[in-house]
C-alpha cells in the first residue's frame, strides 16, 4: 500500500554532463504532474510524463529539473569582429576631436557592450534524453520506496482504526436485541398505570412490541458493516493502487452507520452509534492520503 506523499531525486552525470530529477509528490485525486524545468528541457517533458504515468496512480507530483555541462565544448567565446572595427572607428573620431590617442588595446575593446558573447555548444539532444529519463526513473523509485513506507504506517494506523470500528460494531449488535424486551417491559409498566384495573390485551402488546422490535431491528446493517469491515481488511492486503477502492467501501460504512442510528432511540446505543461514526470518520480522512 502505498501512500501519496513523498519525495524522490535522481542524478545521473556521464561524459560532464550532469541531470539531476527531483519529484515531490502531495495528496490529489488523480495523477496530477506539474513541470518545473529549464526551457530548454521542454522537449524531454512529454517523455519523463510517461515514465511518471507508468509508475505512479495518484497524486500532485511538482517535477524539478537541473543541468549542468561541463564539457570543454558547452560554451564559446565570440568576438563581434564587425561590432569591434566599429568601436574602434568611433574611438579614432573621438581621438581627433579630442587631441588625445585613442586606447585600441584588446582590453578596452573586450569591455564594450557585446563585443564578446558567450555561445551555448550544441547539446546531443538524444543523449540527454537517455540521461533525463534515467534520472527520472531513478526519482520515481525512490518516491514510490518513500511512498511504500509512508503507506505501511497509515496501514497500521488504519487496522487499529478498523479493529476499534469492529469492536463498537460487535458492542452495538450484543446490545440492540435487548431493546425490544426493554420497550415490552417499559410499555408493559405504562399500559398498567393508564389503565388499571381493567384487563390488558396480551395480543395487542405482544403485536406493538412485534412492530417495535422489527422498527429498531440493525441485523441487516450490522451483517452489511461486518462484510465491509472485512472487504476493508482485503483491500488493504493488496499490493495495488487502492485508494479509490477503499473511499467507496467506507462510503458504504458510514452509510450503515448512519442507517443504525437512526433506527435505535436507546440514549446507551446512539453513544456507541456516534463513537462508531467518529472512528468510520478518522478512517475516511486517513484514506485521503492512499494513493
Amino acid at each position: 500500500m502505498f501512500s501519496m506523499t513523498g519525495y524522490g531525486r535522481g542524478d545521473v552525470e556521464r561524459d560532464g554532463r550532469q541531470i539531476t530529477i527531483e519529484l515531490k509528490s502531495v495528496n490529489h485525486r488523480f495523477l496530477d504532474l506539474s513541470f518545473r524545468m529549464p526551457r530548454s528541457f521542454a522537449f524531454l517533458e512529454d517523455a519523463i510524463r510517461a515514465e511518471l504515468q507508468a509508475g505512479l496512480a495518484r497524486g500532485h507530483v511538482d517535477v524539478f529539473a537541473g543541468y549542468k555541462n561541463r564539457r570543454g565544448d558547452a560554451r564559446a567565446v565570440l568576438v563581434d569582429e564587425g561590432l569591434a572595427q566599429g568601436y574602434l572607428s568611433a574611438l579614432e573620431r573621438l581621438a581627433a576631436l579630442s587631441g588625445q590617442p585613442a586606447n585600441r588595446s584588446p582590453e578596452a575593446l573586450a569591455r564594450m557592450p557585446e563585443v564578446l558573447q558567450i555561445s551555448e555548444g550544441e547539446e546531443d539532444l538524444e543523449t540527454l534524453k537517455e540521461l533525463a529519463l534515467e534520472a527520472a526513473r531513478a526519482a520515481i523509485e525512490r518516491l514510490k520506496s518513500m511512498r511504500l513506507a509512508e503507506g505501511l504506517r497509515l496501514k497500521d494506523d488504519l487496522l487499529q482504526k478498523l479493529d476499534a470500528v469492529e469492536t463498537l460494531k460487535n458492542s452495538i449488535a450484543l446490545r440492540a436485541p435487548e431493546l425490544a424486551g426493554e420497550y415490552r417491559v417499559k410499555l408493559r409498566l405504562r399500559l398498567d398505570e393508564v389503565l388499571g384495573e381493567t384487563q390488558l390485551d396480551e395480543a395487542r402488546l405482544v403485536q406493538e412490541v412485534a412492530l417495535y422490535a422489527d422498527k429498531v431491528a440493525v441485523d441487516e446493517e450490522i451483517a452489511r458493516l461486518q462484510s465491509h469491515i472485512s472487504a476493508l481488511r482485503e483491500a488493504l492486503a493488496l499490493q495495488e493502487p487502492i485508494g479509490r477502492k477503499l473511499d467507496f467501501i467506507v462510503q458504504e460504512m458510514n452509510r450503515e452507520a448512519n442507517t443504525i442510528g437512526s433506527k435505535i432511540a436507546n440514549a446507551e446505543l446512539l453513544s456507541l452509534v456516534v463513537a462508531l461514526k467518529s472512528e468510520i470518520e478518522k478512517i475516511r480522512e486517513q484514506l485521503q492520503n492512499i494513493e
